[in-house]
């Protein structure tokens, strides 16, 4: 375990993602840090809060660059007015969370309804950041409340929308809205612009539309019954034909195209866009390698750990950059799934629940931080045995 470090100092990475309608990532993180410092006292440790493109991904990205958080008023999900961060750095890149504009948080149980949410706020977000100069804009697409396509995003940007009788779709529009769009107008538009790369960080793999599609997969999720779930789906085919027609780019079927209920395909079709792995792009953005090359052992961390964790999530991408690298693995889960050992497969070198006791989902939830704290000592004790047995 310190075979790389010379002057025997143990040096611990912690880089966990955020413990969902608990804690975020920098709670866990001090949280596993605050056990671990109980039995490793002389241990550097080092935390790195994570993300993979949704809820925390510009807090994360911000703090680790030195970056600036910027709030503004933009347009919520469904219309009101709610206040949104978005972050500037250093090398003049705009990151940009769709979920804290358009996100399902924002939108309470009993009002959740795909047919009347936008992007619109999404749109405002980056209308900002272009204001500012921004010379990239990096979009999460993780935690929508929509299904809209970016229809609403690309109004706040400057496109046009007009129904059958020539008039213009005024109001912000949302996925109930699209089989009204007859005529799509992009010229006035802020994207795609000359030297600016739009990259959105999307880890789904669906398509637009069909039985995989943004309606199919994630409408029921937001609100939809299955007969709105179908119109919904009818709403989205048409409106990509007029896009298509008018972009003569064929996007629909692209995978990611479907994420964050088609705001891949809108980004793709009025910001030209590219989708990539939003864990590997946060990872980056982070300088997750240059910390990893420093450590002598990896500590990442999620809400549950089970086979959903290897379909592009931050811990799974972590272990995988980790392993390459020749360092070792823990997970901490709060729940450790019968599937969870799948992930010694792939980087993961142990795993460590953090609920120890049975107990229901809320108590797991309020007690989440002390929970952390005691797997990080229970890790610590583990780690300083393993050093004593070395040395023998």
């Amino acid at each position: 375990m310190t075979a790389r470090n010379t002057r025997g100092e143990l040096r611990i990475l912690i880089a966990p993602d955020s413990f969902k309608e608990s804690l975020d990532a920098s709670a866990v993180a001090r949280a596993l840090e605050k056990g671990l410092r109980r039995v490793l006292r002389g241990a550097r440790i080092e935390t790195l809060p994570m993300a993979d493109g949704g809820e925390g991904t510009v807090a994360a990205v911000v703090r680790a660059n030195g970056g600036r958080l910027l709030r503004r008023s933009v347009t919520g999900p469904l219309g009101d007015p709610v206040r949104a961060a978005f972050g500037l750095l250093p090398d003049g890149s705009a990151v940009i969370e769709m979920a804290a504009a358009s996100g399902l948080p924002l939108v309470p149980q009993a009002r959740r309804d795909p047919r009347r949410t936008t992007t619109y706020g999404t749109g405002e977000l980056i209308a900002h950041a272009l204001q500012l100069g921004a010379s990239r804009i990096v979009v999460g697409l993780g935690g929508s409340a929509t299904n809209d396509a970016g229809a609403g995003m690309a109004q706040a940007l400057g496109a046009v929308f007009r129904d059958r009788r020539g008039r213009i779709l005024g109001r912000p529009l949302a996925g109930g809205d699209l089989a009204a769009v007859a005529a799509v107008e992009l010229g006035g538009m802020a994207l795609p612009r000359a030297g600016i790369d739009v990259l959105a960080a999307c880890d789904v793999k669906n398509p637009l539309c069909g039985p995989r599609g943004a309606a199919a997969t994630f409408g029921p999720q937001k609100g939809a019954n299955p007969a709105q779930v179908k119109r919904l789906d009818r709403h989205l085919r048409h409106f990509a034909a007029l896009v298509e027609g008018e972009t003569r780019r064929s996007l629909s079927d692209r995978p990611g195209a479907g994420a964050a209920g088609g705001l891949g395909f809108g980004l793709m079709a009025f910001g030209r866009a590219r989708l990539v792995p939003g864990a590997a792009l946060v990872m980056q953005l982070l300088g997750v390698e240059a910390r990893l090359r420093d450590a002598d052992l990896l500590i990442t961390a999620e809400g549950r750990i089970d086979g959903q964790t290897l379909l592009g999530k931050a811990p799974v991408a972590l272990a995988g950059f980790a392993r390459r690298l020749g360092v070792p693995v823990i997970g901490v889960g709060g729940a450790l799934a019968a599937d969870a050992p799948r992930l010694f497969r792939h980087g993961f070198d142990a795993l460590e629940a953090s609920v120890t006791s049975p107990t229901d989902l809320s108590g797991a939830l309020l007690d989440a931080r002390v929970n952390l704290e005691r797997a990080g000592e229970r890790i610590g004790r583990w780690v300083e045995l393993a050093r004593r047995l070395n040395r023998r």
